[in-house]
């Protein structure tokens, strides 16, 4: 079966109608992160629920432990403001 041919239902609205988008995943494990544009997700056209394809996560866990691990380098570094909320 191919990709398009793959049947998945909402598991929130119960839709079979689905548009892949590229979003910023915000990946965090023990108060790091590792931010990760352009990954692809899969969105319920009816009310909006993103889904992640198990190996898309895999990759991006496997990324950050090995930049976390200094056998990888990340692509660049960013600042990022905190402020509690109030």
């Amino acid at each position: 079966m191919s990709e398009k041919e793959k049947q998945i239902k909402c598991n929130f609205c119960g839709s079979e109608q689905y548009e892949e988008r590229r979003i910023e995943y915000l990946y965090s494990h023990k108060g790091k992160y590792l931010l990760v544009p352009n990954t692809p997700v899969e969105v319920c056209v009816n009310c909006g629920m993103v889904f992640y394809d198990a190996a898309v996560l895999k990759k991006i866990e496997r990324r950050f432990f090995a930049i976390q691990e200094n056998t990888e380098k990340p692509d660049r570094y960013i600042q990022m403001p905190t402020a509690n909320y109030a």
